[in-house]
């Protein structure tokens, strides 16, 4: 880790230059950049960018990461039919639990994928 890169923003180029030639090649594919951790509850949190994340907890022996969200980011943490939460939890390889600050589960994905939750909006 060298002090004083960002990481992203390198990826990303300046103005986006290197983002989008990546995504030009890709046929107009959407990419999301991350920052990587070792530290499980960064990596979850980051993963489930641009939805600013109150808590992160960790339950190793399950794999399983409750994430705490206020109201007004649960839509952005969860995504369009769960799609931002289920990529988050495929890319980080853990359960994610995505609750409200009153602690009510709005949205679980698996490491698989598998999206549920009454916050789930459909697709169509």
């Amino acid at each position: 880790n060298i002090e004083n890169i960002d990481p992203v923003g390198s990826a990303v180029g300046q103005k986006g230059i290197r983002v989008s030639t990546v995504i030009a090649e890709l046929g107009g594919e959407k990419i999301d950049i991350i920052e990587w951790s070792d530290d499980p509850e960064a990596f979850v949190a980051n993963a489930l960018s641009p939805a600013k994340i109150l808590d992160v907890e960790i339950n190793k022996k399950t794999k399983a990461a409750t994430v705490m969200v206020d109201e007004d980011q649960l839509s952005l943490a969860i995504g369009r039919g769960g799609q931002n939460v289920r990529l988050a939890a495929r890319l980080t390889g853990w359960k994610i639990d995505i609750q409200s600050r009153e602690g009510e589960t709005v949205a679980e994905a698996t490491e698989e994928g598998e999206v549920s939750g009454e916050k789930i909006e459909n697709k169509d």
